[in-house]
């Protein structure tokens, strides 16, 4: 039975046939590729690890990026028994039996880190069971996730750890590592295929050496990996997009912030990616009838009809042929005038209904269709406009508390520089704002 306490890199993983990607796992912090911005020569976590005083830490980033690898590093680098813990292999019992087992340790003078891979997915219980052992140093908890941890990890733990950011490896990272790998399969590859094995990656050095090892099977010995050979295992490169997931609400504010800026050409790159991920192309296209009233609003009121068409396109047609009716709603919402009028005034309406108190309906303002209605005097003072040269009656339509308030205030641009003033236009004809006529309680008389 194995121990609880790893070695932090199995001697024999390439004997046990392990994958190509744990094959070629470093050692050692000189062998590790990528994060320079904290590893780098004099950065502060590589100066901790070397000085075997590393913090508690969460480390937060994209798939493949060598989270696992480095939690690895530090512990064989520190002398500290690895100890790696699983959330769905594992509860609430087994993590006091473990950290019974590191307080033993600690006792003895060894050190032990507890790596937890995928931390966002224990619950607030287990979290909160991390707690005792972290302030006590019975063990040095390193975490990693790929979800923010602001919002996985309980604050508790939170502030108890460092926080650091692993970036996606840039393409000069991942051709050092394919040549590593190349180098432990015994296989070679084209310039092209190590090419489109890097466009594949998109960062990620797990997927680079998976997709490599899968087209190192099946080859005739001394035969090389060519691009078509690649391309047959992958027919797509793999976009970094959660549904469900952080990066789901990171791409749909890029696509709503750029068509904000009027820029179409990045807007229409996000939508793409998203589309490409496997997003519902309803949920795009929602957001794009939100956006058209939001952020264009009165300056062109037909862009929420433009945007309902491309709705009724994604249904009637569905994907990948509608994908360009919402290229021609974006660019259409991208280049036109822009304002939030509507937006914030809505806002300003919400505001007054829920800071002041609900005030009857004035009695101008109500029908009066029987006999007893109209005794209470409901209705009274009431001018139709239709019925008027001006076009508008010299009325308060607000409750008293609120008459005057202006609550639309609008954008002179596009087709609202009209709207704006039309409406001052009608508020010159009203006149000053009076009180409204009989707004008491009909019942008291």
């Amino acid at each position: 039975m194995a121990s609880l306490f790893d070695d932090p890199e199995p001697p024999d993983a390439a004997a046990r046939g392990a994958p190509l990607a744990e094959r070629i796992r470093p050692e050692t912090l000189a062998g590790y590729v990528g994060q320079e911005h904290l590893l780098g020569p004099g950065k502060a976590l590589r100066v901790a690890i070397e000085n075997d005083q590393v913090p508690s830490m969460i480390l937060w980033g994209p798939p493949g990026v060598g989270k696992t690898t480095l939690a690895r590093i530090i512990a064989r680098t520190t002398a500290s028994a690895f100890l790696n813990f699983s959330a769905v292999l594992s509860g609430i019992k087994e993590l006091r039996e473990v950290m019974a087992r590191a307080e033993n340790a600690r006792r003895q003078g060894r050190k032990t880190i507890l790596f937890v891979d995928e931390i966002h997915r224990f619950n607030k219980a287990q979290q909160d069971a991390f707690l005792p052992f972290v302030e006590k140093g019975s063990i040095t908890l390193i975490g990693a996730t790929t979800e923010n941890p602001s919002f996985e990890v309980i604050a508790a733990l939170l502030s108890r750890v460092r926080v650091f950011v692993l970036e996606a490896l840039d393409d000069d990272a991942i051709r050092v590592l394919l040549a590593r790998a190349s180098e432990a399969e015994g296989c070679r590859a084209s310039d092209e295929a190590r090419a489109a094995v890097v466009r594949i990656a998109n960062g990620d050095a797990r997927t680079a050496c998976n997709v490599l090892e899968i087209a190192a099977q099946s080859l005739e010995a001394g035969a090389e990996i060519g691009v078509d050979r690649v391309e047959e295992i992958v027919q797509r490169k793999i976009l970094l997009y959660d549904k469900t997931g952080e990066e789901h609400y990171n791409v749909i504010s890029a696509v709503h912030k750029s068509i904000r800026n009027s820029d179409a050409d990045a807007a229409l790159y996000w939508v793409a990616r998203m589309i490409e991920a496997g997003e519902d192309p309803l949920y795009v296209v929602r957001r794009l009838v939100r956006f058209a009233s939001e952020d264009i609003g009165l300056a062109n009121p037909s862009a929420l009809r433009v945007a309902l068409d491309a709705k009724e396109s994604v249904r009637f047609l569905g994907m990948p042929e509608a994908g360009v009716a919402l290229a021609q709603c974006v660019i259409y919402l991208a280049a036109s005038p822009k304002s939030n009028s509507a937006y914030t005034a809505y806002s300003a309406a919400v505001d007054a209904a829920r800071e002041t108190r609900a005030e009857p309906v004035p009695l101008h303002l109500r029908n009066a269709p029987t006999r007893l209605m109209k005794a209470l005097d409901y209705g009274r003072g009431y001018a139709n406009a239709h019925a008027l040269d001006a076009g508008v009656a010299d009325m308060e339509c607000l409750p008293d508390a609120l008459a005057g308030r202006r609550l639309y205030r609008g954008k002179d641009v596009g087709d609202e520089s009209d709207i704006i003033r039309r409406l001052e236009e009608f508020r010159r004809r009203k006149g000053p704002p009076t009180g409204s006529p009989g707004t008491g309680d009909p019942r008291v008389r």
